[in-house]
C-alpha cells in the first residue's frame, strides 16, 4: 500500500486532522469514536503519506476522504484498487470527483456507471439558539411507533436515494430503523398513531450530530410543520452540547428555506456518488 492503515497509536493525529473540521468531518469522527483505529473495529481508516498522515482515507461502506490533496488521491485510489467493495463516496466536493475520476480512469468498469450523484450538497450547521419555536408534539419515537415510522423511512428513502430499501436489504434496513428507536436517535411527530413528521440522527462526535432522514407526510407538506419540527431536534442536539448539522440536495429549495428558517448556515459543500 501506498498509504498505510491507521491504529490506535495514530489517534493523536487523527484527532487534530478531524478537529480542523468537526462539522465536515462527523461522520469520520463518528466512526473514530466507534473503534475503527482498533484491530476489532468495522471499516478501516487509510492514512497518507504513511510516514506522516496528513490525509485520511475512511473505508467501509462508504469511502470519505479528509483533507486529501492530489497526491493523497493518487495513492488512495491505487490502494482502493479494481474491486469495488464500498456503495458511495461522500465528501468535499474536489476530492470525492478527484477520486471518483481517478477510480473511473484506471478501471472503468467497477467505477464509471454510477447509480446516482448529487453534485453538490450543502453542508449546514447550527450552533443555536434556534430561531423559532420548537413544536411541542415533537418527542423521541417509541417502540409503539415502529410500524409507522418504519414507512415514513422507507417512503423518505425511495424518495432521496432512489432506491427502495425493502427490494435491496429488508432485514438490515428494518433492523437500522429499530435501532434508531432503541437508541433515541429518532425523533417524530405523531398524530393518532401516525407519523406525520420524522428525523434521525445518524453520525455523532463528541461535538457535532448529523441531522438525517427528515420526512414529512405527502398530505402534510407545505403546511409549516417542518419548521418548529426541525427546531425541536435541533433543540435536542444542542441541549446535548453538540453542534447540529446536516446536508442537503442544493435543488431541495424548501428543504433549505426550512433549515435556514431554523437557524441553520451553509458551512460547506458536499459530493455523494452511489453505486
Amino acid at each position: 500500500m501506498r498509504s498505510r492503515v491507521l491504529d490506535a497509536g495514530d489517534r493523536a493525529l487523527v484527532t487534530r486532522l478531524l478537529d480542523a473540521d468537526p462539522v465536515g468531518n462527523c461522520f469520520v469522527a463518528s466512526r473514530v469514536e466507534a473503534g475503527v483505529l482498533d484491530p476489532s473495529g468495522v471499516g478501516e481508516l487509510w492514512g497518507y503519506p504513511a510516514h506522516a498522515p496528513r490525509s485520511l482515507l475512511h473505508v467501509g461502506a462508504n469511502i470519505v476522504p479528509v483533507a486529501a490533496d492530489a497526491e493523497a488521491l493518487d495513492a488512495f485510489a491505487l490502494d482502493i484498487g479494481r474491486w469495488r467493495s464500498f456503495v458511495a463516496i461522500v465528501g468535499p466536493v474536489a476530492q470525492v470527483f478527484g477520486l471518483w475520476d481517478r477510480l473511473s480512469a484506471e478501471w472503468p468498469h467497477a467505477y464509471a456507471d454510477a447509480r446516482v450523484v448529487r453534485e453538490r450538497q450543502l453542508l449546514m450547521a447550527c450552533t443555536g439558539p434556534t430561531a423559532v419555536d420548537a413544536d411541542p408534539r415533537l418527542r423521541p419515537a417509541r417502540a409503539e411507533d415502529f410500524d409507522s415510522y418504519f414507512a415514513g423511512a422507507v417512503h423518505m428513502y425511495r424518495e432521496e436515494l432512489e432506491e427502495d430499501p425493502l427490494t435491496t436489504n429488508p432485514v438490515g434496513y428494518r433492523r437500522y430503523v429499530r435501532s434508531l428507536i432503541d437508541d433515541r436517535r429518532a425523533f417524530a411527530i405523531v398524530e393518532d398513531g401516525r407519523v406525520v413528521f420524522k428525523a434521525d440522527l445518524g453520525a455523532m462526535s463528541r461535538r457535532v450530530a448529523q441531522v438525517q432522514g427528515v420526512w414529512v407526510a405527502p398530505d402534510l407538506r407545505g403546511r409549516g410543520l417542518s419548521v418548529p419540527a426541525m427546531a425541536g431536534v435541533t433543540d435536542a442536539i444542542l441541549a446535548g452540547g453538540r453542534i447540529a448539522s446536516l446536508y442537503v440536495n442544493d435543488f431541495n429549495a424548501p428543504a433549505i428555506a426550512c433549515y435556514e428558517r431554523v437557524g441553520y448556515d451553509v458551512v460547506g459543500e458536499l459530493t455523494t456518488v452511489l453505486f
